[in-house]
């Protein structure tokens, strides 16, 4: 697994529960208490171990440890620049979610050699649609549910959404959008300030 992932993991934990627990996590799986490094590739079970440190330190579900992983990686303060990436998708929530078939090849062109799930966003009906979310490892269905209810909330749109699980790996998400201008969505400048 690409360290960036792994590091992200680490820093969901460290930032939303604080040092401690995540010191727990690590010596649980024999690892270095600075963590993982952003730009080394670790064995896939290794994140399976500290996945399921978390899991178990926490008392949560697995799939509602990733979902708040995918949460965390759009609304933390120490993640703003992925919530700006996503938010160049488009100026409502629609065209954001439209511009998600790309979003793998945009973040390989940041980073080249990582590798993020595949993603097909397929209209059913009017405001209807649904997210295939496809990877050769498991578990990136419920961080991309987190990721699309903060973002829906940036965009101020009111949304229901369902994951199903088809196999290891293959996950839909059911998109039923109700109102994309339900409320107030936070700003949004090109500038790298606040907003």
């Amino acid at each position: 697994m690409h360290g960036l992932i792994n590091r992200a993991i680490q820093c969901f934990v460290r930032d939303t529960y604080g040092e401690e627990i995540w010191m727990d996590v690590a010596r649980g799986v024999a690892l270095d208490a600075s963590g993982f490094e952003a730009m080394l590739f670790y064995d896939d079970a290794l994140t399976d171990q500290v996945l399921g440190g978390i899991v178990s330190l926490l008392n949560k579900p697995r799939d509602e440890v990733l979902e708040d992983i995918g949460t965390y990686l759009v609304s933390h303060p120490n993640a703003e620049a992925l919530r700006r990436l996503l938010r160049f998708g488009g100026v409502d929530f629609m065209e954001f979610l439209h511009s998600l078939d790309d979003l793998p090849d945009r973040a390989r062109m940041a980073v080249s050699d990582l590798e993020l799930p595949r993603l097909e966003l397929h209209d059913d009906r009017d405001s209807c649609l649904h997210l295939h979310v496809r990877s050769d490892r498991d578990g990136f269905g419920p961080v991309m549910l987190g990721v699309l209810r903060t973002m829906a909330d940036d965009y101020g749109a009111l949304v229901f959404l369902d994951l199903r699980h088809r196999g290891p790996g293959d996950d839909v998400i059911y998109i039923a959008l109700v109102e994309t201008a339900f409320a107030e969505g936070r700003s949004f400048t090109l500038s790298a300030g606040k907003g």
